[in-house]
């Protein structure tokens, strides 16, 4: 049972193992305006996109993509400032010829309204299979448009606004993304990430915005960022190890959580996560491990430490009867 399975560290203010020691990607950050008029750089407008915030571009975001991934050597990819991009259900897909992709968010990119959205309402933006990839988000955002999903469909399957699939050597910089009607940023399937920068926001009451969501990854690395949503901060999920978050401050929201883990009586495994310097300001939990009773597995090496605690409603708790109505474990 996973109840019998759950090891764990929670430290608070002491020493422990250095998680430097992990091999997660690093890259160096490169304005485009230094790229402007090489041959690798391909931005938005030169491929048919209005920019007005009204008009569907997602034809020519993906055909702006397709000239980048077929490029030659380092490639990137410009969304221009001071323009608004209208998007909806992209795949960004690999593998690339490009050695190296960047891809500049300098302008704003925005969901369509609830009855707009794709049929299977899945993902705003998916990038799939893409290897060494880096994504800067200088002046640029990502808004998802949420309240209208959030006040009338509130139990219905709605979308995320971007998920990364099988993307390893991943860096996510300075990118603003905010009111998705799901879950901000998934991760699944990837190795070597760097998330670094990062500022999502969605109200308080806004249902399963989850900040980040982290499944079945290795070396996963998010520092200095902001994350206030209306769930977790960061959920990590089965099949997940090495995830390190530090110096990331968390509010509102329910904390950073391991799992939930065990679902329908599933095996999974969750180890080596370490919380380190982050602040939890009017969340509903702190340090946070859920799992399902009947599920197997185990949740082990688990470090939280200087950890801060303002309004905190449960500062550490661990529930090994998550989706039922007993009793909680601290």
């Amino acid at each position: 049972m996973m109840q019998g399975l759950v090891t764990c560290v929670l430290i608070l203010g002491l020493v422990s193992p250095c998680f430097c020691r992990w091999n997660v990607a690093t890259k160096h950050s490169y304005h485009v305006m230094n790229n402007v008029g090489t041959k690798n750089t391909f931005n938005m407008m030169n491929y048919g996109a209005h920019g007005d915030g009204i008009s569907d571009d997602s034809q020519a975001l993906l055909t702006a993509w397709k000239s980048t991934c077929e490029a030659q050597g380092e490639a990137t990819l410009v969304i221009p400032p001071n323009q608004t991009f209208m998007v909806k259900d992209i795949n960004l897909s690999g593998p690339c010829t490009a050695t190296n992709i960047d891809i500049q968010i300098q302008g704003k990119i925005v969901a369509p309204d609830m009855g707009s959205w794709g049929r299977d309402k899945l993902t705003l933006i998916t990038i799939s299979n893409v290897n060494g990839l880096t994504i800067e988000g200088t002046e640029g955002l990502i808004d998802g448009h949420g309240s209208t999903w959030w006040k009338n469909c509130p139990t219905c399957t709605r979308p995320k606004l971007l998920s990364f699939h099988a993307c390893n050597n991943l860096v996510v910089s300075y990118l603003k993304i905010m009111n998705s009607p799901r879950a901000h940023i998934s991760v699944n399937g990837c190795e070597n990430v760097t998330f670094s920068h990062i500022n999502i926001n969605a109200p308080s009451d806004s249902p399963n915005t989850d900040g980040i969501d982290i499944s079945a990854s290795k070396n996963i690395f998010i520092r200095d960022s902001t994350i206030a949503t209306g769930d977790d901060c960061i959920a990590i999920n089965g099949g997940s190890s090495f995830i390190n978050a530090t110096r990331v401050a968390c509010g509102p929201g329910h904390g950073i959580s391991i799992g939930s883990l065990g679902k329908n009586g599933a095996h999974e495994i969750v180890e080596e996560i370490y919380v380190q310097n982050c602040s939890f300001t009017n969340t509903t939990n702190g340090a946070r491990i859920k799992t399902w009773p009947g599920g197997s597995g185990y949740a082990r090496k688990i470090t939280f430490e200087e950890i801060t605690l303002v309004g905190a409603g449960n500062p550490i708790i661990i529930d090994q009867y998550y989706g039922t109505n007993s009793p909680k474990f601290f």
